[in-house]
């Protein structure tokens, strides 16, 4: 039967897939719209099959945070290659994917998965864009943060995110994107020492020990030179204690104390694809 250049558009608009691809799921399918859908479907199924051992190492990191600013989410969806993870679709994608979920009371990648965006399942979504883009797509990471005010920064390039939750509402904007930017740059363990998993503190005073011993430092002096090395590890790398890297005269405790004495970090969230 004849394939109408209508019915062709209709459905590259509902699925992406290229115009070769839509006519020949209208022909094989009879014209049944939904039909055709199906088979774009099942081809991005197949591909997806075929490249299920690839590495999907490249995408997107975004996050975003709720018109009342009281939760955000950050989203990471990887692709095969940095061209695709470069290109408008894709990160469209990936945008309606997050803002869908931000509005959700998803709290996982799999209640992400499962959420129906414009009538399909996410999971079908991405399984159907495998099938027009090419690639192994995947979504290895989903996490939210609440707070009283929720800070959201992407750093250039979408290769790095962070949330930042502030115990204050009506945080001055650029203050809570100082520490934002701040999480991005530094990459703390936690917020603050008390904070720290009690196995990071155990590996980093062993280090601590090992290094002094190497050093030839006398056994009795061992556990205090390696007590005074993990003060300086909670210093570098918990937020508050770090200093600040537009002030390297305070620390991120004292610039938040700056504008309140009781405004401080909840929690924070971070995704790199670098790391």
């Amino acid at each position: 039967m004849a394939i109408s250049a209508a019915d062709v558009s209709k459905l590259r608009k509902t699925t992406g897939a290229g115009m070769m691809d839509c006519k020949n799921a209208l022909a094989e399918a009879d014209g049944d719209f939904d039909k055709a859908i199906d088979i774009i479907r099942k081809k991005g199924q197949a591909i997806a099959n075929k490249r299920a051992d690839r590495e999907a190492t490249e995408g997107v990191v975004l996050s975003s945070v709720s018109a009342d600013g009281k939760k955000g989410a950050l989203m990471v969806l990887n692709c095969e290659t940095d061209f695709v993870a470069k290109n408008e679709s894709f990160i469209a994608l990936a945008e309606s994917i997050l803002n869908l979920a931000l509005n959700s009371d998803a709290k996982s990648v799999d209640d992400v998965k499962e959420l129906q965006l414009n009538g399909v399942a996410v999971k079908d979504v991405i399984t159907e864009q495998i099938g027009v883009i090419g690639e192994k797509l995947d979504m290895p990471y989903y996490d939210v943060v609440n707070a009283e005010t929720v800070v959201a920064y992407i750093h250039p390039g979408n290769k790095l995110a962070t949330l930042v939750g502030l115990n204050q509402a009506g945080v001055d904007v650029q203050i809570g994107r100082d520490v934002a930017m701040q999480v991005a740059a530094m990459n703390p363990v936690s917020v603050d020492r008390d904070s720290v998993p009690q196995e990071v503190i155990d590996k980093e005073l062993e280090i601590a020990k090992d290094l002094t011993r190497q050093e030839g430092k006398p056994e009795d002096m061992v556990e205090k030179i390696a007590m005074g090395r993990l003060s300086k590890f909670f210093k570098e790398s918990t937020l508050l204690d770090q200093v600040f890297v537009k002030d390297g005269k305070i620390s991120i405790r004292e610039h938040l104390q700056k504008t309140d004495k009781g405004l401080t970090v909840t929690e924070f969230k971070r995704y790199s694809l670098s790391n």
